[in-house]
């Protein structure tokens, strides 16, 4: 009985520790995130170094970190740097009048009236329409501007959280193998459905990350381009809203350069307005089709309807991890539920009438070998 109750006092207290060392956790919890993700990643290449040096796996560890840096962090703190200075530019030229969003709406209405007629049939109030569109772009456009603004000024808090990612996914690479051995080591649900676990985490995270990432980043810089080519107004803008779109299945990049064609159409551009559309179905839209299933694998992808519903649900809930989480949490949850249904969902008169079909075609087989 005494020890019944010291068993369920340890668990006890383990929990409430637990718990408690996630709340201390909490503050880095992105930076440990994009730790363990690019961790996953790179660790080929890091196994790479190590076959090169084998006894020196600080310095592979620090290469692998070298090379991270290069080929992901100083691209993206590039980027941002654009993205904050063309958003905060957008912005003004809205507020100047330069671009007037409700204008565009009247241009695209007097040059497509059956799209208009066919929308007031459906009793849809397109003045009404126009002008809470109008009023959305004003708003978004002061978010981007007053959030990327922010994210500027809030320089030394995004840097600490590079060091710590980059800190941490340093003793990742160089321990990582050690660590998952002490993680199943330590989970109570048997080593095969940890490993089969783990394996799930990397495999969705790799695959999310470098397929879906790669690909959207690939869709924004094609449509950046293309808006650059075109001299539209704030490429870089338009280039990494495109890539955040670009992560949704479905709906994607589309939601930028269409519109923006249907516009040019209204306002007599035809020529760059037909180029941007033969440009944005061919080129940026096949760029899915062709890399992801290259980057990703058709044998990892979880079914898109998913991935959007995951996507949107964690973007919402977790903030620009949750393209990631989302999808990962979906993966597992996929996982888990094809444990129970492999290993605790079997009815016994199912599996004797299983052995009995298999003894018979086993028995049937042998006559039919038999010589006549």
């Amino acid at each position: 009985m005494r020890a019944q109750l010291e068993h369920r006092f340890f668990l006890f207290l383990l929990t409430v520790v637990t718990i408690g060392f996630g709340f201390v956790l909490q503050p880095f919890v992105g930076a440990i995130f994009w730790a363990c993700a690019l961790s996953v990643i790179f660790y080929p290449l890091y196994q790479w170094f190590v076959s090169k040096m084998p006894a020196r796996k600080n310095s592979a560890s620090m290469l692998t970190l070298i090379c991270l840096v290069l080929m992901v962090v100083l691209p993206l703190l590039a980027i941002g740097a654009s993205f904050v200075a063309e958003g905060v530019a957008f912005y003004a030229r809205i507020q100047s009048g330069e671009i007037n969003p409700a204008s565009a709406i009247d241009a695209i209405k007097e040059a497509f009236p059956g799209i208009i007629q066919s929308m007031q049939s459906l009793g849809i109030d397109t003045d009404n329409l126009k002008q809470k569109l109008a009023d959305s772009a004003v708003t978004v456009s002061r978010f981007i501007a007053t959030s990327t603004l922010a994210a500027g000024q809030d320089f030394a808090g995004l840097f600490m959280n590079i060091v710590m990612m980059l800190y941490l996914a340093f003793f990742l690479l160089r321990d990582g193998q050690s660590l998952v051995d002490l993680l199943i080591k330590a989970l109570p649900l048997g080593d095969e459905r940890e490993r089969m676990l783990l394996a799930k985490f990397a495999e969705v995270t790799r695959a999310t990350v470098k397929g879906n990432l790669v690909v959207a980043v690939v869709q924004g810089a094609l449509g950046g381009f293309i808006f650059w080519f075109l001299d539209l107004p704030a490429p870089v803008l338009w280039g990494v809203v495109m890539t955040f779109l670009s992560l949704l299945p479905a709906i994607g990049a589309a939601l930028v350069w269409a519109p923006v064609s249907l516009y040019l159409y209204a306002t007599g551009q035809t020529v760059p307005a037909t180029v941007l559309l033969v440009y944005g179905a061919t080129v940026i839209g096949l760029a899915d089709n062709v890399l992801r299933p290259i980057l990703v694998g058709r044998d990892t992808k979880l079914p898109d309807y998913l991935v959007l519903f995951s996507t949107l649900g964690g973007i919402s809930l977790l903030g620009i991890n949750g393209f990631v989480l989302g999808p990962l949490i979906a993966a597992l949850f996929l996982a888990f539920w094809q444990i129970f249904m492999t290993e605790f969902n079997h009815s016994p008169e199912v599996e004797v009438a299983a052995d009995e079909a298999s003894e018979h075609d086993s028995s049937t087989a042998a006559a039919d070998s038999e010589p006549r």
